[in-house]
C-alpha cells in the first residue's frame, strides 16, 4: 500500500495547498506531520523561538489538527531535528516518500537535501508566493536588481496569480502503525495578554489558525479599510491601521492567493483604489524577497550580504545590543517600539524600519543580531522577508540607495506627533 508522509512546514492550512492536494491524490495512506525544532540558542545568546511565536504557532497547529480530524485524519506533532525525526518515522512506517512545500532559504533547503541523502524520496512544491516562479517573465536567476524594476516588469507583462485551490473534502486514512504514536509538543510558557497589542492573538478573532485567518480576510475586505490602506499603513498602534495578514501569512495559515482572490472581489464590488493597489504592491514585495532567495541563496546570509564593494564588518557590542532589545537605548520612540515587541510579539512595519535603522546606523550594531532578535520575537517571522528587510536597511541587499537610515526624532514628529504611542509604551 502507498504510504506517504506530508510534512507541514510554513503552510499550516488545508485550502490552497497544492502540495497537500498532490499528497491526497497519490497516497493510499497519508500521515500529516509537523516537526517542532528543538529549542536552541542563537549565536547571540538567546532562544531562537520566543514565547509569543510559540503560542501563535500552537494555535495554528490546534486549528490544523481540528480540521484534519473533521476529515478523518489528524496531525502528528514531533520534536527534534527534522532530518532525524522524519527519517526515523519513515523507517518505522516503512515509508519512502515524503511531500512538503518548497522553502528557498538555506537551512530549509539543507534539511530537504539531507533527507534525500538518507534515502527518502522528497517531493517539494512551491506554494508560498502570490506568483509562481514559472509564471514570471524572466528566470529567477535574472531577477531585476531592485523591487521597482521587478514590479514594473510584472505589471507590464500582466502576470497574475492562479486561483486558490479548495481544501480537500477528505484525506486518505492514516497508516495503521501510527495509532500507537503519540504527539510530542514543546513546553509553551505562560503568555500574559497585553491590552495594548495591535495584534491581540489571545482573542479568538486573531488566533493563529486558518479558520480565524479566512474569517479575518472576509471581515477586512467587507469593510472600508482596504480603500484607506495606503493612507493608514504607517500607523503605529491599533488593529485597523494595516491589514494584519502577516502573522497568518508567515505561518502559512493563509495563502497570498486567497488574499488576492478576496482583493479582486472587493475591487469588483467597490472599485479599485490607491489602498487596494497598495495591498497588491506589498504582496509583490513579499514575493520579491522569496525570488531573491532563489537567486542568491546563502549569499543573503553573509555578513556582507550582496554588497559589491568592500563594507565595514558588522560590529556587535553585547551591552548596546541588550539595551536595544530591552528598550533602554534612551531614544523614546525606539524604546517604545522595542517594549511593544517584547510584550506582544508584534510591531508595525514603520517601527520595524525605525528600530532596525537605529541598531544598524546609530548604535553601529550587527544587522544579523537584529535579524535574529526579530526571528525570536515576532509572531509573523518569515525567513525570506525578515532577511530581505534587514539587508535592505543595512544597505547589503537590493536597495539602490545603499541602505536606509531613519532619523528617530523626525520619525517621531511625522508618525507620533502627539506622543500617544510613546506614552502608551513608556516604561512601567
Amino acid at each position: 500500500m502507498s504510504t506517504l508522509i506530508y510534512w507541514f512546514r510554513n503552510d499550516l492550512r488545508l485550502s490552497d495547498n497544492p502540495a497537500l492536494s498532490r499528497a491526497c491524490r497519490d497516497a493510499e495512506h497519508l500521515l500529516p506531520v509537523y516537526v517542532h525544532a528543538a529549542d536552541e540558542p542563537t549565536a547571540w545568546g538567546f532562544s531562537r523561538v520566543g514565547a509569543a511565536r510559540r503560542h501563535f504557532t500552537a494555535q495554528a497547529l490546534e486549528d490544523l489538527d481540528a480540521q484534519l480530524r473533521e476529515r478523518g485524519s489528524r496531525l502528528l506533532e514531533l520534536v527534534g531535528d527534522p532530518v532525524e525525526v522524519l527519517g526515523a518515522l519513515a523507517a518505522e512506517l516503512g515509508c519512502t516518500r515524503l511531500i512538503s512545500e518548497e522553502i528557498p532559504a538555506p537551512e530549509e533547503q539543507a534539511a530537504v537535501e539531507a533527507l534525500r541523502a538518507a534515502g527518502l524520496t522528497v517531493e517539494t512544491h512551491w506554494q508560498s508566493s502570490l506568483l509562481h516562479p514559472g509564471d514570471l517573465p524572466f528566470a529567477c536567476a535574472q531577477l531585476p536588481e531592485n523591487f521597482s524594476a521587478f514590479r514594473n516588469r510584472i505589471e507590464r507583462a500582466e502576470v497574475l496569480p492562479a486561483a486558490p485551490l479548495p481544501a480537500p473534502a477528505s484525506l486518505p486514512p492514516l497508516p495503521e502503525a501510527v495509532h500507537d504514536i503519540s504527539s510530542q509538543r514543546p513546553a509553551v510558557e505562560a503568555w500574559a495578554a497585553d491590552a495594548r497589542s495591535s495584534f491581540p492573538f489571545t482573542q479568538p478573532a486573531f488566533h493563529g489558525g486558518e479558520r480565524a485567518a479566512l474569517a479575518h480576510v472576509q471581515r477586512y475586505f467587507a469593510s472600508d479599510l482596504p480603500v484607506h490602506y495606503k493612507a493608514t499603513r504607517n500607523g503605529l498602534s491599533g488593529t485597523d491601521y494595516s491589514s494584519k495578514f502577516s502573522p497568518w501569512l508567515a505561518s502559512g495559515a493563509l495563502s497570498p492567493r486567497s488574499i488576492y482572490d478576496a482583493l479582486c472581489d472587493h475591487e469588483q464590488a467597490r472599485g479599485a483604489s490607491d489602498g487596494s493597489y497598495w495591498l497588491w504592491f506589498e504582496l509583490l514585495w513579499r514575493d520579491y524577497f522569496r525570488f531573491l532567495h532563489v537567486q542568491h541563496g546563502r549569499r543573503l546570509y553573509r555578513s556582507t550580504g550582496l554588497a559589491r564593494q568592500a563594507v565595514r564588518p558588522p560590529r556587535h557590542t553585547a551591552a548596546a545590543f541588550a539595551r536595544w532589545c530591552e528598550g533602554k537605548t534612551g531614544e523614546p520612540l525606539v524604546d517604545a517600539g522595542m517594549r511593544e515587541l517584547a510584550a506582544t510579539g508584534y510591531l508595525s512595519n514603520r517601527l520595524r524600519q525605525i528600530v532596525a535603522s537605529y541598531l544598524i546606523h546609530d548604535l553601529q550594531g550587527d544587522w544579523r543580531a537584529g535579524a535574529a532578535w526579530f526571528e525570536a520575537q515576532l509572531i509573523d517571522y518569515d525567513v525570506c522577508s525578515n532577511q530581505g528587510n534587514w539587508l535592505y536597511i543595512a544597505g547589503r541587499g537590493t536597495d539602490p540607495r545603499g541602505g536606509r537610515r531613519f532619523n528617530p526624532q523626525k520619525q517621531a514628529a511625522d508618525y507620533d506627533g502627539d506622543g500617544a504611542f510613546r506614552r502608551l509604551w513608556q516604561a512601567r
